[in-house]
């Protein structure tokens, strides 16, 4: 609640004097990624098959559950940054225990939606597996790019040893039981 996202001021602290300009380029790369994502939507949309399909309906459910499991993962997370006693704290309740950012796998399968509308194998859409750029390109930014990446390391900053132990114990992106010994990258 309230000022900059940690992660701009770490790029602002980064780039210095060059800030600007590279904000400018980097805003420039996110409307490049956006159109990206819209084309895969309009693609779903324009999907020829008459009527509502067996893929539309997967579709549609795939969506729901992202959309759902985002919201609890969020719900879960403000309540444990309401509690005072949970102050410098890592959350590692609830979906925070199978993966240390449902959110962004949630956000991830919301794209994965797009495309299974999309593909009609029926009547032959090529079209269709152009979509499918959406959730490759979501899964390639929030992995390696602007998601993880800039935030756990923020998180290292903030809670240092406490969350290299979640490190070790719990997935990065996708959801799985806790581990007792791995890699930190899974």
């Amino acid at each position: 609640t309230g000022g900059d996202d940690p992660r701009y001021k770490h790029l602002f602290q980064e780039w210095g004097s060059r800030f600007k300009a590279r904000l400018f380029w980097f805003l420039q790369i996110q409307a490049l990624v956006a159109f990206t994502l819209a084309l895969s939507v309009m693609i779903a949309a324009h999907q020829p098959a008459p009527g509502i399909t067996i893929l539309d309906a997967i579709g549609a459910i795939v969506f729901a559950v992202a959309v759902l499991g985002e919201a609890v993962a969020d719900r879960q997370l403000s309540n444990f940054r309401k509690d005072p006693a949970n102050a410098g704290k890592v959350c590692d309740a609830g979906l925070w225990a199978m993966s240390r950012h449902p959110n962004y796998f949630f956000e991830w399968l919301a794209w994965l939606a797009y495309p299974i509308i999309a593909l009609d194998v029926a009547s032959g859409y090529p079209w269709g597996w152009l979509a499918l750029s959406a959730p490759l390109l979501m899964y390639w930014l929030l992995v390696h790019v602007s998601g993880i990446p800039p935030l756990e390391a923020h998180m290292l900053r903030s809670r240092g040893d406490s969350f290299r132990a979640y490190q070790r114990r719990v997935n990065a992106f996708w959801p799985g039981p806790i581990r007792t010994t791995a890699s930190p990258h899974a």
